[in-house]
């Protein structure tokens, strides 16, 4: 807990830190990467740097961290910890590296709000950093235990499956023939690859195949950018990675499970890529036999975009008490939806357990839809593939 002195000056220093939080992570990460380039090259994700999406959700989560600790000063923000520490292990950051993060962001604050740090105020910001830090070093530190490793390992593709235009799935297997870990439906796993100017980048993809099996199956997006750089990595496994190479893969990690479901409805809606986790989420309600009712709910641009769609149908048809509802903006067949996911039409059981996946302005649709039916917020779980910008709002 923070202390009763660094609590009252963490409360009225909170509106100056947040308002200058943008520039201060953006003199951050200059100052970070200027220190130390290999943590860009190897370690963090180039495209979110270049997009901004990185260093939103960093002070997003610190001033989110600080102001749940003022507000809350007998509790602690275990669900953003917990999402911030499985992508921190997925990663295999190590306690080193903290004291790292914290030099270069407290010389950071200094510059951006000069004389405004004062030492009583450096200390007050200190203390929340190391209880933030803390905490994630021992849930890292648990997460690794249960994983048996922080690094990554050479898995070889052993299949290769075009599911869509921009969707690619891979089925790899440990390159040294070591038994494969069971996983739980939702989880991802860390890639890494070397790109052509020699860094190594690494993204997480979620497990899109049934858990228990002795092949790992996830499937990549090809990011298109628009208006900024096309994804690197899911450029590299699109058009370089085929059967028979190796991969760089981590231990499964995500805390977008399954718990607390026996007997329970539930709910799986998803939009684009976010059919990932769910496709892994109905195989396993399948393989253990759920018979309380599922709704299964998807939108996408249209059926041909609908990466895994036969396997999101054939495991929804696999259950006991299962109704799915696709939405497609065009192209939409007899059975399924036009237009984009609306829920007023869909019945939703009381008790209602919900996961969601994809866009953020997606998810914030259909969560704000199923509170309004009734579903407990506490219910209501997703997964963004991404800096968790939702979190970081702490909205």
């Amino acid at each position: 807990m923070l202390s009763e002195q660094s609590a009252a000056t963490v409360r009225a220093t909170l509106p100056a830190v947040g308002a200058a939080i943008e520039q201060i992570t953006d003199r951050f990460y200059a100052r970070l990467f200027t220190a130390h380039p290999e943590l860009l090259r190897d370690l963090f994700n180039r495209g979110n740097q270049a997009s901004g999406a990185q260093k939103s959700a960093l002070a997003g989560s610190i001033a989110a961290f600080a102001g749940y600790l003022v507000e809350h000063p007998d509790e602690r923000p275990d669900a953003m910890l917990s999402r911030i520490a499985h992508k921190h292990a997925s990663l295999g950051v190590v306690p080193e590296q903290y004291p790292i993060v914290h030099e270069h962001l407290f010389a950071a604050i200094a510059e951006i709000l000069g004389d405004a740090v004062t030492p009583e105020v450096a200390e007050a910001w200190t203390e929340v950093y190391w209880l933030m830090a803390n905490a994630l070093i021992a849930i890292e530190k648990r997460l690794y235990e249960e994983s048996g490793t922080k690094e990554l390992h050479a898995w070889e593709v052993v299949g290769r499956t075009e599911e869509t235009a921009d969707v690619v799935t891979f089925r790899v297997r440990p390159a040294d023939g070591a038994p494969v870990r069971a996983f739980r439906a939702g989880q991802y796993v860390s890639v890494g690859v070397k790109l052509a100017d020699g860094a190594r980048q690494i993204r997480q993809y979620s497990l899109s195949g049934a858990p228990g099996e002795s092949e790992r199956q996830f499937s990549v997006k090809r990011v298109h950018g628009g208006t900024t750089p096309d994804g690197e990595v899911s450029r590299h496994l699109h058009a370089d990675v085929r059967v028979g190479d190796v991969l760089e893969l981590s231990e499964p990690y995500g805390d977008l499970v399954l718990d607390d479901i026996a007997g329970r409805p539930l709910l799986l809606a998803s939009a684009g890529i976010g059919v990932t986790p769910m496709v892994a989420m109905l195989a396993a309600l399948a393989q253990d036999g759920h018979d309380a009712p599922v709704t299964v709910v998807h939108g996408d641009r249209s059926p041909a975009d609908h990466a895994l769609r036969t396997d999101h149908q054939a495991y929804a048809g696999k259950l006991a008490d299962c109704a799915a509802h696709f939405f497609y903006e065009r192209d939409a067949e007899p059975g399924t939806h036009t237009g984009l996911v609306d829920l007023s039409g869909i019945p939703v059981a009381s008790g209602t357990r919900a996961y969601l996946c994809g866009p953020l302005p997606f998810m914030r649709a259909v969560r704000t839809q199923l509170i309004e039916k009734g579903v407990a917020p506490a219910d209501i779980h997703y997964e963004v593939f991404g800096p968790d910008l939702w979190l970081a709002s702490g909205n």
